[in-house]
């Protein structure tokens, strides 16, 4: 498997689509581990604290159907450069100007959504390199660039501490910049890439139903992990009274399970079947998190069942994107980006809706049960589809085709 997977495709653009995911999503959930101090200093309520987080997750959401379309047009690599040109652009604008207002710091979360529409440039990058059979494989090892999260998750809140958050944002152009010029020298644009369209062809995926069913099942489990990347430092420090630097060490241990199951989940999909997948994921995360809702006690309560939760998100990342280019191959940048933007924006209704929990009832209990509700949503819409899905696998089944 690994010497197939080795010579079915090309190295050196897998690895650029990794370290482009991995340093975009480091600075994508910046705002979430320094939130507690941009919220001390700008005066937020638990409210304001919930959107702040959750704006670059609905910028991101936004972004990624243009930055697929663009994909799709001139190919990943050159949008790759563009987007990333802008975002450390952006960056260095709020080190030099700064941020004085929540107003303010929404612009800054527009800026950092740019970043999170990297998914829409690294996935199409390394799938146009890889057969079927290695899809998963090479969708996971590319999407385990949300890791990313964990860097921001352990450094920002010390850093912060030390330098303030201000220059720790200017800072993440250092990295983003290094990882472009790596980006530049290795990336190329697969043999696959599918024959331009129009753009309104673009959007045609939307006419069929298993598009929108990926959108909802994408946007339990990554949105379920970008939400958490993003609030998790808020809330353990809210709830339990840890440390903006603690608390962070908190996050970056759940966000550190959910990105490496990621590429887990699609190797897992490629032996087991992503549907079969998916079914555990959804079982899981709906016990984890209905459990949660329940006001665990103590921090380190939480943080199992937290562990646990992203767990089976990160399996179910892999899974979702194991699935996608079997059904919409010929249109994988497009329904990237429209799968990648319902993920995030999944993200921002869970990242927002903890806050407005917090503010409106005083804890983040209701939010949670909520997003328990969704995953059993998922399930139970999974079992209904799945079916058709290994029915339409069977006809249109070659040699060495993937498993549903």
């Amino acid at each position: 498997m690994a010497k197939g997977f080795l010579q079915a495709g090309h190295l050196p653009s897998l690895i650029a689509a990794f370290l482009y995911f991995d340093v975009s999503f480091m600075v994508w959930v910046l705002l979430g581990p320094l939130g507690v101090q941009i919220a001390e200093d700008l005066h937020f309520d638990a409210a304001e604290k919930g959107f702040m987080v959750a704006t670059p997750v609905l910028a991101g959401a936004t972004l990624r159907i243009a930055l697929g379309v663009l994909v799709d047009h001139r190919g990943p690599r050159l949008a790759g450069i563009v987007a990333q040109i802008l975002v450390i652009a952006g960056l260095l604008a709020v080190w030099i100007f700064g941020v004085h207002s929540f107003h303010q710091i929404l612009l800054v979360g527009v800026v950092l959504g740019l970043a999170g529409a990297a998914f829409a440039v690294a996935l199409p990058l390394a799938s146009q390199w890889y057969p079927p059979e290695h899809q998963g494989v090479a969708l996971g090892i590319a999407g385990a660039g949300n890791s990313g999260t964990v860097l921001a998750a352990l450094f920002a809140p010390g850093l912060a501490m030390v330098l303030g958050w201000r220059n720790v944002i200017g800072l993440a152009a250092v990295p983003l910049t290094l990882v472009l010029i790596c980006f530049i020298a290795n990336a190329r644009n697969g043999p696959t890439a599918p024959r331009r369209k129009s753009w309104l062809d673009y959007f045609a995926v939307l006419r069929f139903a298993d598009c929108w069913w990926f959108m909802f099942l994408y946007g339990v489990t990554f949105g379920g992990f970008v939400g958490l990347s993003s609030s998790l430092t808020i809330y353990f420090n809210d709830q339990y009274g840890l440390t903006p630097v603690v608390a962070g060490y908190f996050t970056a241990a759940c966000v550190f399970i959910g990105s490496l199951m990621r590429p887990v989940g699609g190797a897992l999909a490629d032996r087991t079947g992503g549907v079969r997948a998916l079914t555990y994921v959804y079982s899981i995360a709906a016990a984890c998190f209905a459990v949660i809702g329940l006001h665990l006690p103590q921090a380190w309560m939480a943080l199992v069942a937290f562990i646990t939760g992203m767990l089976a998100l990160g399996i179910g990342n892999g899974s979702v994107f194991q699935l996608v280019p079997q059904r919409f191959a010929r249109e994988i940048g497009v329904v990237t980006g429209i799968v990648g933007s319902a993920g995030g924006l999944g993200g921002f209704v869970l990242a927002a809706g903890l806050g407005y929990s917090k503010h409106l009832t005083g804890t983040y209990q209701s939010g949670f049960v909520v997003f328990a509700l969704l995953a059993v949503l998922a399930l139970t819409g999974l079992s209904t589809i799945k079916r058709r899905w290994r029915a339409m696998s069977r006809t249109a089944a070659a040699p060495g085709a993937a498993r549903v």
